[in-house]
């Protein structure tokens, strides 16, 4: 081999410096925009009286006994009136929630009923109570 054919191999080597350098500048630049991004305004904000919250509306109790007997807040209704109670409810106040609560002796069926009658009343937020010592 002579000496001019080693100035005509190729090369196969990749050149990493400039992905280095634009890296470099990538970073800085996050750093500058993610410690402005972090930095508040600092205002003095007026005093006022503490307000209390609005009242949260007692949600409806709805309860079934072991003899499969539906109540509403302590008053004992048939299904239908039931359901028309609830609807009556709803549109008193939607934004109103129902607990629902049934003896383990009773049919599923029955707690079933009770369920869909809140729904079709519109009434979305439901919770089903149980005993946690049970």
């Amino acid at each position: 081999m002579t000496p001019s054919d080693d100035d005509n191999e190729v090369l196969s080597e990749m050149n990493v410096t400039p992905l280095v350098d634009v890296m470099l500048v990538l970073l800085v630049m996050f750093i500058i925009t993610a410690s402005a991004a972090t930095t508040a305004v600092k205002v003095n904000l007026p005093k006022t009286d503490a307000v209390a919250p609005p009242d949260a509306t007692e949600p409806l109790h709805v309860t079934i006994d072991e003899s499969g007997a539906y109540f509403l807040d302590d008053k004992r209704l048939e299904l239908p009136a039931l359901k028309a109670a609830l609807a009556k409810a709803h549109e008193a106040n939607p934004d109103r929630a129902a607990q629902l609560q049934a003896d383990q002796g009773v049919a599923y069926g029955r707690v079933g009923k009770a369920m869909a009658a809140l729904q079709k009343a519109g009434i979305q937020k439901i919770a089903v109570l149980s005993d946690p010592n049970g």
